[in-house]
C-alpha cells in the first residue's frame, strides 16, 4: 500500500555521515514536531539526481525555509558514505540533509520502491517529493517513470 496525503510516516531510520562518523536519525527525530519537505530519487550522482533534483532544493533551500521548513532532506537507496561523498560534490553543506536508505526499507514501507534491475541498480526509490507535518504527510508527489516534473524544489514551494 502505498502513503498517501493524511497517513502518518512509517517508522524507520536512515544513515547519514555526521562530524562524529556514521550516525542513525530514526523518523520521529527526522519528523516530530518539524516541517520537512523529504525528497527521493533513484541514486547518488545520476544525471537527473545530479542535474536537476538536489541542486534545485540546494538553492531553493533559503525560500524553502522562510516558507516555515524545518528540514530539507535528500533520501536514496544508496549507503551513507555514497550520500555523503554526493553532498560534498554537489556542494550541498547544511542547506541539506543527505540521507542514506540503504536497504531500500523505508522506501518499501511508504510503498514508493521499484526494481531497477534491469538498469543493474537493484531495488530502489521512486523519485518524489513531501511535505511532513510533526509527522504527517501534507503533500506528496511522486513522479511518472522517468520524469521530473511534480517532484522539484519548485513545486515544493508551490505547495507551501
Amino acid at each position: 500500500m502505498t502513503i498517501k496525503v493524511g497517513d502518518r510516516v512509517p517508522n524507520g531510520s536512515f544513515k547519514h555521515i555526521t562530524s562524529e562518523g556514521m550516525g542513525e536519525i530514526s523518523t520521529d527525530e527526522l519528523f516530530g514536531g518539524k516541517k520537512v519537505v523529504l525528497f527521493s530519487l533513484p541514486g547518488a550522482f545520476t544525471p537527473t539526481c545530479s542535474a536537476k533534483h538536489l541542486p534545485g532544493f540546494v538553492q531553493q533551500a533559503g525560500d524553502l525555509r522562510g516558507k516555515g521548513v524545518d528540514t530539507i532532506a535528500c533520501m536514496s537507496v544508496n549507503d551513507a558514505f555514497v550520500m555523503d561523498a554526493w553532498g560534498k560534490d554537489q556542494s550541498v553543506g547544511d542547506s541539506v540533509l543527505m540521507l542514506a536508505d540503504g536497504n531500500g526499507e523505508f522506501a518499501k514501507a511508504l510503498g514508493l520502491d521499484f526494481d531497477a534491475s534491469g538498469f543493474g541498480m537493484g531495488t530502489r526509490a521512486q523519485r518524489f517529493a513531501m511535505i511532513v507535518d510533526d509527522g504527517t504527510v501534507t503533500t506528496l508527489n511522486v513522479e511518472e517513470p522517468g520524469a521530473f516534473e511534480v517532484s522539484s524544489a519548485e513545486a515544493m514551494l508551490a505547495a507551501l
